[in-house]
């Protein structure tokens, strides 16, 4: 059975545990990170020097990032409508996930969520976090034009990018800022909030990380 080091509030960790559930593999998730600690201990370090989580350990595999551990997924147990066998069908998914994790995710978790969650309000840069809101706007846009063409990232089915980016929408349309107007982004986060996968695993609060 595949192990999963990492804290069910972690975006990160919800990515894995998502593309799992989707892809149909049992695991067994340990807490770790976050309010949890043990990223800094000796046998951690040895799976994962960058003290961050998720983590998995797979037969004598063990593999870090999040992205990574999706596309090693998809590419030993999933059929291919999860992970294209055309290199180019998969690359036009993937360039989304990269997206995903390069441009649409730091604009949201650093500039937004974490204000918003994790910082203080009298802490917070207010100038900083409304030019990411502005940012956030256009990006959304981007999206919407895509979904508008297709139910999921590659075609009618969830596949390894939708893992990678929908995660974040849980926390794109429960946090509290000015979104731009996207009914094709809406339309697919409620198919993907419609998906016991992804409700389980990747619509989790997080309350538990409000800053007091």
């Amino acid at each position: 059975m595949i192990t999963v080091w990492g804290r069910a509030t972690s975006s990160n960790v919800q990515i894995v545990m998502w593309a799992l559930a989707e892809i149909g593999l049992e695991c067994n998730r340990i807490d770790v990170g976050g309010s949890f600690g043990g990223t800094d201990t000796r046998d951690y370090l040895r799976m994962n020097p960058n003290k961050l989580v998720p983590t998995i350990q797979d037969g004598d595999l063990t593999l870090w990032e999040s992205a990574a551990i999706v596309r090693y997924l998809g590419a030993k147990y999933a059929n291919a409508s999860f992970w294209p066998t055309d290199p180019v069908e998969r690359a036009r998914i993937d360039q989304w996930a990269e997206w995903s994790k390069t441009t649409f995710g730091p604009t949201l978790l650093t500039g937004i969520f974490l204000p918003l969650i994790v910082t203080r309000e009298e802490n917070r840069d207010a100038k900083a976090l409304a030019a990411a809101v502005t940012r956030m706007q256009g990006l959304a846009k981007i999206i919407d034009a895509r979904l508008a063409e297709t139910a999921f990232l590659g075609g009618q089915h969830p596949a390894f990018g939708d893992c990678i980016f929908g995660t974040l929408l849980y926390r794109y349309f429960t946090l509290d800022f000015d979104r731009a107007e996207t009914p094709h982004l809406r339309a697919y986060y409620d198919r993907l909030c419609a998906r016991s996968a992804y409700a389980r695993h990747a619509m989790v609060s997080y309350e538990s990380m409000r800053a007091k």
